[in-house]
């Protein structure tokens, strides 16, 4: 069965704009925090941080100091993908170590 290219990239284009818009009728919780952070660092990073939603800013508590120096790095990123999940509502990712 051949696919039209035309097809694959338009789903390409509106399921990350699809997944968005059902997080974001999504009520505020820790879960949708957590859910929300595991798609925006992927799961390497999810599994060795933990994240707090603490008014706009995102506190993510990295596992050591070499884990934290990763987010700061990506920092720019991260939070465009949160923003594009969450919507424009976060002004910034803070990274402490345990």
């Amino acid at each position: 069965m051949r696919y039209d290219r035309k097809f694959v990239q338009a789903l390409n284009q509106v399921l990350p704009a699809v997944l968005a818009a059902i997080i974001r009728r999504q009520p505020a919780s820790p879960e949708r925090t957590a859910f929300v952070w595991s798609v925006a660092v992927g799961p390497a990073l999810a599994r060795v941080t933990t994240v707090e939603l603490r008014d706009r800013t995102l506190i993510a508590t990295a596992r050591d100091a070499r884990w934290a120096r990763e987010i700061d790095r990506a920092n720019e990123t991260i939070l465009a993908r949160v923003r594009h999940l969450l919507g424009d509502g976060i002004d910034r990712i803070d990274v402490l170590t345990e």
